[in-house]
């Protein structure tokens, strides 16, 4: 049994990585948004693939593998609702950009029609395989996917994206005993504030912007990060100066249909029926006109409506940056002050702006948790960039444990 790392090897996005046996199974197969869409190498024959969450980084390029084989796919029903959601919006994002994409609707069709979604925690076999999918505590349905041979009792598990800490939506990830582990690296290099006192300068923050009539403008990821944001803002009395716009409230309502993976639903119902929808031009001049927060896509600040509302603050407001960003994003150059690309043009941004960290992922110290306690004999850091990643080998490997940092394209073999 080996493994060939596809993606997300040395860097964030693009996710894929096969596991080769007497059936060849594909953990994840997403893209990368970086100025042009970057895919993973093709895995070539696939009998299974295993869907971790919906992010696009994780979810954005399994259509593609209709193209040359019949998978299975397999991942909880939150995570195909909020996939199929967003690799559509992706595929009318490529042809507005003139890309080629790498599928077509067929194929993206294909993978909704082969794709069997399972709860948490329910084993269900595959040729000579046990599979189980286990909460990671990331967004709604995002789960750690575990397959047992059953010959010889051998696991592998794969992390995905996971946080141990609650969050105001999720419980923290279980834990998977393995012998080998597939694992994110993403926040290696930091641990997270704690949670309560992040949410609560967070909070104090955007009473202050808004006391002064300005607008807290916040800028999320439409699965996940927009959800959290507005349960945060309605537990704390603030949900009803708030205004929800962009594909958030697609996904926000997707994921009210699943109320048995949140925590805490009723607090983003509440939120829902209390902030206002933005679908037209005026109710987005409504928005603008302070003493108000704005809750809209893209996290990143590449796309989405975001764009339209940023050079249109007044100055009393303040941009809120809550999610990582990846290198070579707008969100990523507004962090180093530098100017953004709108339009194909440099933009200098004069709102302020403030990061505050409710990351959605673990942190360095609940990283080396989850190895520990999970306890596997080979360990692959991934989904990092490559500091990261390889520090994180570099760490456990002074802990006893056979750690590598892959590159993309290498095969490493698990020696059972």
């Amino acid at each position: 049994m080996d493994i060939t790392f596809l993606g997300g090897a040395g860097e964030v996005g693009r996710s894929a990585f096969l596991l080769k046996d007497s059936v060849n199974m594909l953990f994840d197969c997403g893209v990368k948004l970086d100025g042009k869409t970057e895919y993973p190498m093709e895995p070539g024959k696939v009998d299974l693939c295993l869907l971790s969450h919906a992010h696009l980084d994780h979810s954005g390029s399994m259509p593609s593998l209709y193209n040359y084989s019949l998978p299975v796919a397999f991942g909880t029903e939150p995570s195909k609702r909020l996939s199929e959601l967003l690799i559509n919006d992706a595929i009318k994002l490529a042809h507005r950009k003139h890309e080629k994409p790498r599928f077509f609707r067929n194929q993206f069709n294909t993978f909704l029609n082969k794709y069997i979604a399972y709860p948490y925690k329910e084993r269900f076999g595959f040729g000579e395989y046990d599979v189980e999918l286990h909460d990671a505590g990331h967004i709604c349905g995002s789960a750690i996917t575990s397959v047992e041979r059953n010959r010889d009792g051998k696991r592998i598990a794969y992390t995905g994206d996971f946080k141990l800490e609650r969050q105001t939506l999720h419980d923290g990830a279980d834990i998977v005993k393995a012998d080998a582990l597939i694992i994110e690296s993403t926040y290696f290099e930091k641990d997270h504030p704690e949670r309560k006192e992040a949410v609560k300068k967070l909070v104090d923050e955007i009473k202050e912007v808004v006391d002064s009539n300005g607008t807290a403008l916040m800028p999320v990821f439409a699965v996940g990060r927009s959800q959290e944001v507005m349960a945060v803002l309605a537990e704390n009395g603030l949900a009803d100066i708030a205004y929800l716009d962009g594909m958030a409230r697609q996904a926000t309502d997707i994921v009210l249909q699943h109320r048995g993976f949140l925590k805490r639903p009723e607090l983003l119902e509440d939120a829902v029926r209390r902030a206002r929808g933005v679908s037209f031009a005026f109710e987005k001049r409504q928005a603008l006109e302070g003493g108000s927060i704005i809750v809209t896509t893209s996290g990143m600040l590449n796309g989405g409506p975001v764009l339209n509302y940023l050079t249109r603050l007044n100055r009393s407001s303040k941009i809120f940056l809550t999610g990582y960003q990846v290198e070579g994003t707008n969100g990523r150059r507004l962090l180093e002050g530098k100017p953004l690309i709108i339009d194909n043009k440099k933009v200098n941004i004069v709102t302020p702006m403030s990061f505050h960290d409710l990351s959605a992922h673990a942190g360095r110290s609940d990283l080396l948790r989850y190895v520990k306690e999970s306890g596997p004999e080979k360990v692959f850091c991934v989904h990092g960039e490559r500091k990261a990643s390889e520090g994180m080998a570099a760490a456990l490997r002074e802990d006893g444990f056979d750690a590598y940092a892959p590159k993309n394209g290498d095969t490493i073999g698990l020696g059972f």
